[in-house]
């Protein structure tokens, strides 16, 4: 039997966007030829997977349809949410749909995850399914590079050569406190489980029986049309607001974790994301886009929406004009040299892979006091992105307003 990948699209990437109501999801942004979610539908393109499932809302159904058309996936399902629900029963009611074999094996991915080396990740995936029961639950860790506070981590223990025992998880610590997890081999916790539909049902009666009955009426009342299921929302909203990991993971005893050591991120940030121009610079380098300036130069790389990613280049002893936006923030990753910034009242510098945010309307400033050229990865998010949304209060080279 095939595995079935489910794709968990419901989310709005609101780390991204704190301040604006209006803003694309973080799985449907254009990256440059690229969105998350047309990676992920990429990565599933393999012989031993069934044809898509995927589970999101009516709000992400056009861009959902617009996604699998331009990735040519001609056969899927659709489930809707009719409400905000969490991660619980958005995997059980996915599940239950008829159109899924009882003990066929089922991949959730999140579809807001850029994966490399995803051959790495699909070859455990199928090399694991023989290990899949009516009750146990695989999770996949992924091996840290820094101590992060933005994901969960857990510990594990060898139960057999290839099998390792989840047994504890820890919920975003702090940084000090990662670092001691880390010590201890702890691994992030990725969001992506592997279980059979038999052991999702099993898990959800003994664990969540509520939800798993209010689902089961949603999913048998649901009206089906254009390969979409549209869950009944009377019967939908009985279940219980929760995440997979608080309704079950944290319950069941009987999960395992599949390690990895790839490049992996769930793009929460646009500082991550600063990476990805960062280290494919080259692909989107233009230079009609270059930009001469009396401190240095910057470089368009790539206008998305609402958001807009540079790189600067301020020369040895030169300095930007201290100034202000009215429409735009910006997040500024140092990748060269050492910055003198100023925020306000704070001044303080800065070196490589370290970041800062400048909120909409604040007073900054970058020098450059030394010899290498300071570059930096910027990226402005904001309804206006124009050059001419510049007030300047202090300029070496007269620019002032």
């Amino acid at each position: 039997m095939k595995i079935r990948p489910v794709i968990l699209c419901g989310g709005a990437g609101t780390r991204l966007w704190p301040n604006q109501k209006k803003n694309q999801a973080k799985q449907f942004i254009d990256f440059g030829g690229w969105s998350l979610i047309q990676k992920t539908l990429e990565r599933i393109k393999k012989p031993f997977f069934d044809y898509p499932v995927i589970s999101t809302n009516l709000k992400y159904l056009k861009d959902v349809r617009k996604s699998l058309k331009k990735n040519r996936v001609k056969k899927y399902k659709i489930v809707l949410e009719p409400a905000k629900k969490n991660t619980a029963p958005a995997i059980l009611s996915s599940a239950l749909i008829k159109d899924i074999p009882l003990k066929q094996p089922l991949m959730y991915f999140a579809a807001d995850h850029l994966i490399e080396k995803s051959n790495i990740l699909n070859r455990s995936i199928n090399n694991n399914k023989s290990n899949l029961d009516d009750q146990n639950i695989f999770i996949f860790g992924i091996k840290p590079t820094y101590p992060s506070s933005e994901y969960g981590y857990f510990l594990t223990k060898k139960i057999k050569k290839n099998l390792n025992k989840v047994t504890k998880f820890i919920e975003k610590p702090k940084v000090s406190k990662a670092k001691q997890v880390i010590k201890k081999q702890g691994y992030w916790n990725s969001g992506m489980f592997y279980l059979r539909k038999d052991s999702i049902i099993n898990n959800f009666k003994k664990y969540q029986n509520k939800t798993y009955k209010s689902c089961l009426d949603a999913v048998n009342k649901a009206k089906y049309k254009n390969n979409t299921y549209y869950l009944n929302k009377r019967s939908f909203v009985k279940s219980v607001e929760k995440s997979f990991d608080y309704a079950i993971l944290e319950k069941t005893k009987k999960i395992n974790a599949i390690k990895l050591d790839i490049p992996w991120s769930d793009l929460g940030s646009w500082e991550e994301i600063s990476k990805i121009y960062k280290n494919n610079k080259a692909k989107y380098y233009k230079k009609k886009n270059v930009y001469y300036r009396p401190w240095g130069k910057y470089i368009n790389l790539f206008e998305g929406k609402n958001f807009l990613v540079k790189e600067l280049t301020v020369n040895s002893k030169s300095s930007i004009s201290l100034q202000k936006h009215s429409f735009r923030s910006e997040h500024w990753m140092i990748t060269n040299g050492k910055p003198f910034i100023t925020i306000d009242k704070k001044r303080f510098y800065k070196k490589p892979e370290e970041s800062v945010f400048i909120p909409t309307g604040a007073i900054h400033r970058i020098e450059n006091h030394f010899k290498k050229p300071v570059k930096i990865i910027e990226i402005q998010t904001g309804p206006i992105l124009k050059e001419k949304d510049i007030i300047r209060f202090k300029d070496v080279y007269g620019r002032v307003n």
